[in-house]
């Protein structure tokens, strides 16, 4: 079989923005970057970045941001929805694979070098097989999956659970964002948007400025400004709290990884022990949680990384 016939389309798909990559061997090389908006359905896209790439390609597997079952899905942010077996019939594929985006980042998990992970304790990561991992991911919402010892990725709607509070001023917190929204999920609070709506909580009650962007919290609170800083610590201490429920749900003894796009620029704050300390703060379970591995992925694509293992195992 030519390498050519070995090539695999791989696609990571959100509501703003489409990437895609060829892979080969577990490897992979990016094709292209779309906007979603920019294209009426998922097959006119695909066909664009199909024809772009090398011929022929046999298969695709595809990461999208949304609920996926029986070969069906949609965008959540979106409007593009997806049929596998109709996609493969008109794009001339053998076969279409779809996936829910943070299953891709749970099949990355086994595959992350120690290089792609930032240590924020408990002991060394259990080898790959051998039990459970979770991964809890903050970026446009909050993604949550496992990857079960046989290879298996669990994916559900973590995201929109209730968010807890462990103390009087964590209860407070809550009880004025369900004020605006009536349910507070915990991706209200570990999301872009959530990190936003803490700091301007925060800000409007201490006479500050309120922030423009997610990406001006981080930097402001980097700068030492009150309120952003305190959302900061607030959306880590928040973090590890539903990490920690994570781990519990679905017994991941093998450790919690913490991916997403706002962590990078918080990673300092993240080490500083408020997380961990949320992380283990589970009364009689301390122990239990003590035992787990809590590591912050720092691999630039790890969605790329999962999608491509995962397109050369089948």
């Amino acid at each position: 079989m030519s390498d050519a016939n070995q090539a695999v389309l791989i696609g990571d798909i959100g509501g703003t923005n489409a990437r895609f990559a060829v892979a080969r061997h577990g490897g992979w090389c990016e094709l292209a970057r779309l906007k979603v908006a920019g294209f009426a359905d998922a097959r006119s896209a695909l066909a664009q970045v199909l024809q772009r790439g090398p011929k022929p390609m046999r298969a695709a597997v595809l990461a999208i941001a949304g609920p996926v079952s029986d070969g069906r899905g949609h965008l959540t942010n979106g409007a593009w929805t997806f049929h596998a077996e109709a996609l493969a019939g008109d794009l001339g594929l053998r076969q279409v694979i779809l996936v829910n985006d943070f299953a891709a980042q749970a099949l990355a998990l086994p595959h992350l070098a120690p290089e792609d992970l930032l240590d924020l304790g408990g002991p060394d990561v259990a080898r790959s097989g051998e039990t459970t991992l979770a991964v809890v991911g903050p970026g446009t919402g909050l993604g949550v999956a496992a990857l079960l010892a046989d290879g298996t990725p669990l994916v559900g709607e973590g995201g929109h659970v209730t968010l807890p509070a462990r103390d009087a001023r964590e209860w407070r917190i809550v009880e004025a964002l369900a004020r605006h929204y009536g349910h507070v999920s915990a991706e209200r609070v570990l999301s872009g948007a959530g990190l936003l709506a803490l700091q301007r909580l925060l800000a409007a009650r201490g006479g500050e400025a309120a922030a423009a962007s997610p990406e001006a919290v981080t930097e402001a609170a980097r700068q030492g400004a009150p309120a952003a800083s305190e959302a900061v610590e607030l959306f880590l201490r928040f973090l590890g709290t539903v990490a920690g429920d994570v781990a519990l749900t679905f017994g991941a003894r093998g450790g919690v990884f913490l991916t997403g796009g706002i962590l990078p620029h918080v990673r300092e704050q993240a080490r500083a022990g408020g997380l961990r300390e949320a992380f283990l703060s589970k009364g009689r379970f301390r122990g239990y949680l003590d035992a787990v591995p809590l590591r912050m992925v720092v691999h630039p694509d790890p969605a790329f990384l999962g999608l491509a293992h995962h397109a050369a195992r089948l």
